[in-house]
């Protein structure tokens, strides 16, 4: 299954791919540029400044797309590509996907 999904969905130097992985505990984020194969950034709710957050699950990982979004946006790219893997798309997820939004980031 996820041959099938990285054949449709491929991240350039000019539109990086956005990949996602969910556990039952957190949640991590990679920036990738496929062409040169490089993690360009990456995040999760497990670094420190999330620590003593008393937040749902969902809110945090609303922060962390904030986060990553913020990063992204120093590397200056404004267009990506989003590369859920398996997940559905709703809860964790989308939240996920809406904080990287609000900062201005499209895909």
């Amino acid at each position: 299954m996820r041959k099938k999904v990285l054949r449709k969905i491929f991240g350039k130097s000019d539109r990086p791919r956005i990949s996602v992985f969910r556990s039952n505990r957190g949640i991590y984020v990679q920036i990738i540029d496929d062409v040169s194969g490089k993690t360009l950034v990456s995040s999760s709710s497990k670094e420190k400044i999330f620590h003593n957050y008393k937040k749902t699950k969902t809110e945090l990982s609303n922060e962390v797309g904030k986060l990553i979004g913020n990063k992204i946006k120093k590397l200056k790219i404004k267009k990506l590509i989003f590369d859920k893997g398996r997940y559905l798309y709703h809860g964790r997820v989308k939240s996920l996907a809406d904080g990287i939004r609000e900062i201005g980031l499209e895909f």
